[in-house]
């Protein structure tokens, strides 16, 4: 597979069919053994970027990734700029409509009213800091690193027209001021950015901005859990692992089993009130993207070349059936601190029983 990626980006090999589909039989096709290339790349910049994670660092990569991009970002993550996984009612069902669902979902986790202070941490383009605002009422914070996301979230707030409770910090995370709780926290599909050598540092700082009644929300991507990374049949998760870093989120290697994020959760001092695994839908989501992508190549083409049309094709592509396949996930996790004096009797409600009632809210933008 190693080989194939670097061929394909050479364009020393092209390809008539969906490349989305002709990664659904990866597993007849290629083997995933480490190359020359592999190796090199592991250990003169995946192990530095992972070791360091340091703000001049972290600013770096996120400049390099995301500023002076966000037409390539809506090329195939559509209107609402949303980068996180959304939530389908049915497999018909628009990206767009998907990415309400997920939100007014989020909402109802959340248990929102109207007057809550809401801090998204790692907001991006701003739109679940908007629609929030807008729909639920909720004073609205918003941090992001990435100058070109924070000027494209502020003119959202304005075409949203909550200009008066909702606002964008263009900071680093570890930036936010301290002297300032809020009883909702949200955190979608960003702690993979901060690193495995952070991130129980991370949710301590989600510990400490957080109320003693309020809720966390995190949204996280992961992996399945493996023995061993390195025996040949698990070895495809790490040839993608590699891939990722490489060309789409550099540093981010925080992705890891979902009880690896549960025990630094814990024992940072929150308590775990649900989780549930919605693997299903990030791959759904994924492959709108990717529809996205192919339908826009010529735009692509036109303003960055070949090389990069082909390494987010491949990104998109892969993603999709990793997931489908099992290979990644991602779960949302709603948490609370694990006090004595939290009311845990909140949970208990018609909202929390069957089917999740915020899918049947309509709601415009």
């Amino acid at each position: 597979m190693g080989h194939f990626i670097e061929d394909y980006l050479a364009e020393k090999i092209n390809i008539k069919v969906s490349l989305r589909e002709l990664l659904n039989y990866k597993n007849d096709i290629f083997t995933f053994n480490f190359t020359k290339h592999h190796y090199y790349f592991f250990i003169s910049r995946m192990i530095p970027e992972v070791a360091i994670h340091s703000q001049k660092q972290d600013k770096r990569i996120i400049k390099s990734h995301y500023d002076n991009k966000n037409d390539l970002f809506s090329w195939f993550l559509g209107p609402k700029m949303i980068y996180t996984s959304c939530y389908f009612k049915n497999v018909n069902e628009s990206l767009e409509a998907a990415q309400v669902n997920k939100m007014n979902l989020i909402a109802q986790k959340m248990q929102l009213k109207e007057g809550d202070e809401l801090l998204d941490i790692g907001c991006g383009w701003g739109t679940l800091v908007a629609h929030l605002a807008k729909h639920y009422g909720v004073k609205t914070t918003g941090v992001t690193i990435a100058q070109a996301g924070a000027e494209w979230a502020t003119r959202q707030i304005k075409e949203y027209g909550v200009e008066d409770c909702a606002k964008i910090w263009t900071m680093d995370y570890r930036d936010i001021p301290r002297d300032k709780k809020y009883n909702k926290i949200t955190c979608l599909e960003m702690a993979e950015h901060v690193g495995i050598k952070y991130f129980k540092k991370f949710m301590k700082q989600c510990y400490d901005l957080l109320e003693d009644d309020g809720l966390f929300y995190l949204q996280i991507a992961g992996l399945r859990e493996r023995r061993s990374l390195l025996q040949k049949k698990n070895r495809e998760d790490l040839v993608w692992g590699l891939f990722m870093n490489e060309y789409i989120f550099s540093g981010a290697d925080a992705s890891m089993p979902l009880n690896w994020d549960l025990q630094r959760i814990e024992n940072v001092g929150f308590e775990v009130h649900s989780v549930e695994n919605i693997g299903n839908h990030y791959s759904i989501t994924i492959s709108r993207w990717y529809d996205n992508w192919i339908s826009n190549k010529e735009k692509v083409l036109e303003k960055y070349g070949e090389r990069i049309f082909r390494i987010y094709e491949i990104f998109l592509a892969w993603s999709v059936i990793i997931a489908r396949h099992g290979g990644s996930t991602a779960y949302q996790i709603v948490c609370h601190k694990s006090i004595d004096k939290f009311d845990r009797t909140k949970f208990i409600g018609a909202t929390n029983l069957g089917e999740h009632s915020a899918l049947n809210k309509t709601t415009s933008k």
